[in-house]
């Protein structure tokens, strides 16, 4: 990858990794678009680790909630576990959120079914639209929220088990946890912030674990080229995500999910027309 892919690249993953349009499926159509070979350890690696650069976007957002702890006392006669899960419940309520993305996130990473799916744009134009008629009528659907509902270990898990089906590229994170969210009875707002705050652990761990494996594999990937072009795709992804973030929170809240649908409908529809009349996504050779 050059220097213009990585930006571009990571200028889509900014602008689209807390957008409910898929972030993943939005960097292999630009991949595909830009020709950068496909099936590449690098590139596979590259393409969840910038997102973790987006996802630092949030801890520095909402530092305070993320460093902020429980210091109210605990219940009498809690035990020891009961007195630090008290003390620091946001910790443990990501913990609990996290946990099957991590079972179904290292399933689909060692059968080879997640690399498969990264290089195929065919699956992502599908849940595009697939995803996008979704939206057009999931407010209907689950915008029935309290203010009074707030995250809890229940529904930290349920939003989980919601965030799995992110797997899949194009289906999108963000809309994956945000209607989990709402089924569950939190508003639109509390929904996408508790997807933001869990979307740091989860891309945390996918990162470290895609570290781990190309150090395994092969050492040879790491040039300074390469690691220049990690570190500017991160540091990138970072400010255009931390400024998409911010807007994105206020027109969910007032408009819902129904603009994202249409665009994911129209984007999906343009990709499934030109691989079905046999014309090439690559715009440069």
């Amino acid at each position: 990858m050059d220097w213009i892919e990585t930006i571009i690249i990571a200028v889509v993953e900014g602008l689209t990794e807390f957008l409910p349009v898929s972030s993943t499926g939005h960097m292999i159509i630009a991949q595909h678009l830009l020709g950068v070979p496909q099936g590449d350890p690098f590139v596979h690696a590259f393409t969840f680790i910038i997102q973790f650069g987006a996802i630092l976007s949030v801890v520095c957002l909402y530092w305070k909630r993320f460093f902020q702890f429980d210091n109210t006392p605990a219940p009498e006669g809690s035990s020891l576990f009961q007195q630090l899960k008290h003390k620091f419940y946001f910790y443990w309520l990501l913990i609990v959120g996290v946990i099957p993305a991590v079972v179904i996130g290292l399933l689909a990473k060692k059968s080879g079914l997640l690399d498969w799916l990264l290089d195929s744009v065919e699956v992502v134009a599908i849940m595009l639209v697939l995803g996008g008629v979704f939206m057009l009528y999931c407010d209907k659907l689950f915008n029935k929220g309290s203010e009074d509902n707030k995250v809890n270990e229940r529904r930290a898990f349920m939003i989980g088990l919601y965030q799995c089906i992110s797997v899949i590229p194009g289906v999108s994170r963000s809309m994956a946890t945000i209607v989990g969210g709402m089924t569950q009875g939190l508003t639109r707002r509390r929904a996408a912030k508790f997807s933001f705050f869990l979307a740091v652990p989860t891309m945390a761990g996918a990162t470290l674990l895609d570290l781990l494996d190309l150090m395994k594999e092969d050492t040879a990937w790491a040039t300074s080229h390469n690691i220049t072009m990690l570190i500017l795709g991160c540091a990138i992804a970072f400010v255009v995500a931390l400024l998409a973030m911010k807007w994105f929170v206020n027109y969910l809240t007032k408009y819902g999910f129904k603009a994202f649908g249409v665009y994911r409908i129209i984007v999906g529809g343009i990709i499934i027309i030109l691989l079905l009349t046999g014309h090439s996504l690559a715009m440069v050779d």
